[in-house]
């Protein structure tokens, strides 16, 4: 039986091949491989889709994460509030500047940082907020801004995972003083290669963006700051472009997806727990991620049965060997720790079919029924 991958990007590739070829066709025709017409148009398009004013195109969502936090002037001696449960380049970035990463524990529920533990970990170090939009969903921002407001914090929000997400009828990405994106291939708009964006409202932030990006340079050659060689490549941005006009679709697809998921999974409650999607939030799916008992066993047997799954993420970063000085204990982070012990993480992408879903669930429910014999 043909195994089922945890994303194909074939099909999508296949479904918008002519229109792919054609505009990178016309950027090899023009011979303009860095910073041109399709990068600014690119930018202006991101930005009016999420709702800022401005956006900037670099080399990977690591980069946009990186210069947002140098823009915004955090540096050396500064704390920057996160989540511990998410991808390692929240944090290094964090470090990379010379800040201290603060963890504070997730929602049981969302997986998304829990703003009601946040204001006990603010102190006179503490300079920002980074959120990450897990999963494709979007933190509760409301409290998360009225704390950035309340003690003059920066918020960066990671939102790698959740573009075109929304909350209370707003983009994710579009509520801090920056909003970073990855382009990374297996992303909701993913390039084919690394990329990044920052969107902000900002203007100083954008203009100091713009300098970083290239050397630090507002004129080539007149260097006014030390900066980043971190520009969106041209050919990225113009299959970007093409992709971009087909989010919002791909998006509705994986929410039917995760529907028929939901409806498939009603006889397993007991062991397995379905996505939370609050009321305010519009959920874009980059995972399905449920809650499974005897997760390492599920996921082994659907690997025999040519299925795959993931484990995003196996060991909470407050955890990790690299962070061994922050101190941090085992049992510290309760749900973050009690979370990568569950989650599992199954296929999903737009192309996915009924009939794969339903092939999925069945071989769940299958391990379940031979688990408990």
């Amino acid at each position: 039986m043909k195994s089922i991958s945890l994303l194909d990007l074939k099909k999508q590739y296949l479904s918008i091949k002519p229109e792919i070829k054609k505009s990178i066709d016309e950027v090899l025709t023009k011979g303009r491989f860095v910073l041109g017409d399709n990068v600014s148009k690119f930018e202006e398009e991101i930005a009016r889709y999420c709702g800022t004013k401005y956006a900037v195109g670099v080399a990977s969502g690591t980069d946009a994460l990186e210069l947002s936090l140098a823009a915004l002037d955090i540096g050396r001696g500064d704390e920057v509030i996160t989540t511990p449960y998410t991808f390692v380049a929240t944090t290094e970035t964090i470090c990379k500047v010379g800040a201290r990463p603060v963890f504070v524990d997730i929602d049981a529920k969302t997986f998304n940082i829990d703003p009601r533990k946040i204001e006990r970990k603010i102190n006179k170090k503490t300079k920002a907020i980074m959120p990450v939009h897990l999963y494709g969903q979007s933190c509760d921002m409301a409290p998360i801004m009225k704390l950035a407001g309340k003690y003059d914090l920066r918020v960066i929000e990671d939102t790698a995972q959740s573009i075109g997400a929304e909350y209370k009828g707003k983009k994710a990405g579009s509520f801090g003083d920056a909003g970073t994106f990855s382009f990374f291939p297996s992303k909701n708009l993913g390039a084919y290669g690394d990329g990044g964006m920052i969107v902000t409202k900002n203007k100083k932030v954008y203009d100091k963006l713009r300098i970083l990006r290239s050397h630090g340079c507002q004129k080539k050659y007149h260097h006014l700051i030390n900066g980043y060689n971190s520009r969106l490549d041209e050919i990225q941005a113009a299959i970007l472009r093409v992709k971009l006009r087909y989010l919002d679709k791909w998006n509705d697809a994986r929410n039917i997806n995760a529907d028929y998921y939901n409806v498939l999974f009603k006889d397993l409650a007991k062991q397995c727990v379905i996505p939370f999607k609050p009321k305010e939030n519009k959920h874009v799916f980059y995972l399905y991620t449920i809650k499974a008992s005897s997760r390492d066993k599920l996921s082994a047997y659907l690997k025999a049965k040519g299925i795959s799954s993931a484990i995003y993420y196996p060991i909470p970063l407050h955890l990790q060997e690299v962070y061994k000085n922050l101190k941090y204990k085992k049992g510290s982070m309760p749900v973050s720790e009690k979370a990568s012990k569950d989650i599992l993480s199954l296929p999903m992408y737009p192309e996915l079919t009924k009939i794969e879903q339903r092939r999925i669930v069945t071989e769940i429910a299958n391990f379940y029924r031979k688990a408990a014999k």
